[in-house]
């Protein structure tokens, strides 16, 4: 696979709390050189991005991030300042608690919250699968299915473990014909990326994209 339709398919990212303007605007401009999906960011510098670069990237950033375990309510409320600051693409985390307890009804609809409050707008839900079994996985893809999200998103990258080709091959036979995978977490080298498209993820997450192909 050639640079630029890889490319077209990373969500070029850089989450660490440490993170500066300086370090946002570098990705910023290598996601406007390379042409990548989106940059995903802090929800602290969405704004700024949209300011800078609005017209010429797709800005995402994080909801509930990286535990999930905000309340339905802040979340809404993290969707909405999103979307006013100028993002059109949020990745929220999953209570985990509640998946933890069984409490999947719960889950699906505080999904649907953010579906809502989400619009038009790409919604992805990160389910944090190395926590979870077998079992959970297949019902968080009936929740992530009829809350209508936009995609299923396999890992924050500040878990115990990030992305796996089985989870990408476990999603694809319990997700909805409309539901996407995004693939994040370890995801490092042209072989890694190469190899989770070509399992049916339709998004990847990762900090090293660029510097993959173009060194």
């Amino acid at each position: 696979m050639d640079a630029k339709k890889a490319l077209s398919h990373v969500d070029h990212t850089l989450l660490k709390a440490t993170s500066t303007w300086e370090q946002v605007k570098t990705l910023c401009e290598e996601a406007v050189k390379y042409n990548t999906a989106s940059v995903c960011i802090p929800p602290s510098f969405v704004k700024k991005a949209f300011e800078n670069y609005g017209d010429k990237i797709t800005i995402c950033t994080v909801i509930g991030f990286p535990l999930g375990y905000n309340t339905t309510a802040i979340k809404k409320a993290e969707v909405e300042d999103a979307i006013k600051n100028g993002a059109t693409e949020v990745d929220m985390v999953v209570n985990l608690g509640d998946v933890k307890e069984g409490n999947f009804d719960k889950v699906e609809q505080e999904i649907k919250v953010l579906r809502e409050a989400s619009g038009k707008h790409i919604l992805k839900v990160i389910v944090e699968t190395c926590y979870l079994t077998e079992e959970e996985k297949i019902k968080l893809c009936e929740c992530v299915t009829n809350a209508k999200a936009d995609y299923i998103k396999t890992s924050t990258g500040f878990g115990t473990g990030g992305a796996t080709l089985e989870d990408i091959e476990l999603f694809k036979k319990h997700i909805g014909k409309d539901v996407k995978i995004k693939a994040s977490g370890g995801i490092r080298t042209r072989e890694d990326i190469e190899a989770f498209l070509a399992a049916g993820a339709d998004r990847i997450g990762a900090s090293s994209a660029v510097k993959a192909y173009m060194e």
